[in-house]
């Protein structure tokens, strides 16, 4: 090995086979004076990958004098080679084994491409190539837009009352059963969408128009959502139908000003409907309590003439017990009571005669109707 000094990667010895050390081995004599020269760019390829073949398990070149040859048979095996080759194998294994679910994740183990196990969040181990894992959102709403959101006519459906309403509405769902939803449908969200559009048209078509615009949206939601649901149970789909979005149920763009003023003159219709109900009910109420109130009185007069028969009646038959006891006391106290009923409210004097049948006892200009009119004023 001491020919092969010529360097840092071993001797470059002259093609003569001497080790002429003032020449490069190009056969070129360096310029007098210079210190060790940097081997060439080529010499130093070579030199390289002679050093990686050596690492590999080959063999050097002969070192002589006469330069490195390119000697060597190819790489061999060894087994600190087939070590590195196992450890690396393993690592690749193991990072194509081991895989990461999230929590609003699920992964669905194939054995073989059959269903093996559904994986849970975290860190899961499925033994590369024999086991394979497809990790699947379950958590995540996703939506579907369907009606006229385009601007298309998707959304225009038939009413039970043969109208023409242009819906438009939304289908948000996750995923509850990852393995049905892999396996039993091809295209989950086409699926979806037909199911959806198929149920609201039959769910219109049930319906009449004016329910539609103005108070039923909420029921529609909640019987579309219901049909769709059961629809995709029966298809085994695992798919879980969160909400239905009703955005908007319209008439045609086409006669949508018109319709506008059919339901105005219909509101101003019940609003004059409404009107004359008030109307009538007041009316109405107010002769029934006036027809009330005259049977009342009708019945308070019937209950008063009978109470003041049935009492006049009961005053005669006393009197009569009377009469019978002491006819002449009892004739006389009937007929003072008379007069004094009939002549009770006449303006009337009264003159006490003399025994001479005169009024001596009376002023003869004294204006007594005056006298009696004051006193009665005075009372009053």
């Amino acid at each position: 090995m001491a020919g092969n000094s010529g360097g840092p990667w071993g001797g470059g010895g002259s093609s003569g086979g001497g080790g002429n050390r003032g020449n490069n081995g190009d056969g070129r004599k360096p310029p007098e004076g210079d210190g060790p020269q940097i081997p060439e760019i080529d010499e130093l390829m070579k030199k390289g990958q002679e050093q990686l073949r050596v690492l590999m398990g080959g063999r050097g070149g002969s070192g002589r004098g006469g330069g490195q040859g390119a000697g060597g048979g190819g790489p061999i095996f060894t087994k600190g080679t087939v070590l590195i080759g196992v450890v690396v194998a393993a690592v690749l294994w193991g990072a194509a084994s081991f895989y990461t679910v999230k929590p609003e994740e699920q992964s669905v183990e194939l054995f073989l491409g059959e269903f093996s196990a559904v994986g849970n969040p975290g860190l899961n181990f499925a033994p590369w190539p024999f086991v394979t894992a497809e990790v699947i959102p379950v958590t995540r709403e996703q939506t579907e837009d369907m009606g006229g959101t385009r601007g298309s006519d998707d959304g225009l459906m038939l009413t039970g009352d043969e109208n023409v309403v242009d819906i438009d509405y939304q289908v948000v769902w996750n995923i509850n059963d990852p393995a049905k939803f892999l396996f039993n449908l091809r295209d989950p969200r086409q699926t979806i969408r037909a199911v959806s559009e198929s149920a609201m048209r039959e769910i219109i078509a049930q319906s009449e128009l004016a329910p539609i615009l103005n108070r039923d949206r909420g029921i529609i939601a909640e019987r579309l959502q219901e049909l769709i649901q059961s629809t995709m149970d029966s298809y085994d789909s695992g798919i879980n139908i969160v909400r239905v979005n009703f955005d908007k149920a319209d008439p045609p763009q086409d006669v949508i000003a018109s319709f506008r003023d059919v339901q105005a003159a219909a509101q101003e219709r019940d609003r004059l409907q409404n009107v004359a109900d008030a109307y009538a009910n007041r009316v109405l109420a107010e002769a029934r309590g006036e027809a009330a109130q005259v049977l009342e009185e009708a019945e308070a007069y019937r209950a008063q003439q009978i109470n003041s028969a049935q009492g006049e009646a009961s005053r005669f038959s006393a009197v009569l017990e009377e009469y019978t006891k002491a006819p002449d006391v009892t004739r006389k106290r009937l007929y003072l009571e008379r007069m004094e009923q009939v002549l009770g409210d006449v303006d009337k004097i009264i003159l006490d005669e003399n025994s001479t049948g005169q009024g001596q006892g009376v002023v003869p200009y004294l204006p007594l109707n005056e006298l009696r009119r004051n006193q009665t004023g005075e009372s009053n």
